[in-house]
């Protein structure tokens, strides 16, 4: 019996309720200074995505500043190469806010998604 992996890839999209835009760093010259920059560029807008939450939020709190850190997963579709510290931008469908998170090492991607973790860092 033959595994049916269109039937699966339709099954879990039908989770995604949220959408991103994923960015990547890329080396771009200045037209006027001539100097190499860092730029942040979009790879992929308004990509059909599921955001799963994996831990609780750590709290850093120090004296001077309360750094807030938490884990996430994102699901998307495998044909999207994405590479670990592009920037992915989430929109919830649930709420209109936009979160922003540092991509983490893709794992290899099955053949209906791939999985990527993600790391949220926010100052409260």
């Amino acid at each position: 019996m033959a595994i049916n992996y269109r039937k699966h890839r339709r099954a879990i999209e039908k989770m995604y309720e949220d959408s991103c835009t994923i960015s990547r760093h890329i080396e771009a010259k200045d037209p006027v200074t001539k100097e190499t920059k860092q730029t942040l560029q979009p790879i992929y807008e308004e990509q059909r995505c599921k955001l799963s939450q994996t831990g609780l939020p750590r709290n850093g709190q120090t004296v001077a500043e309360n750094n807030i850190k938490y884990d996430a997963k994102l699901f998307l579709a495998p044909e999207l190469e994405v590479l670990q510290g592009d920037v992915i931008a989430i929109t919830r469908k649930s709420t209109g806010q936009v979160e922003t998170y540092s991509a983490g090492k893709p794992f290899p991607p099955y053949s209906s998604h791939q999985e990527i973790m993600l790391e949220a860092t926010e100052w409260a």
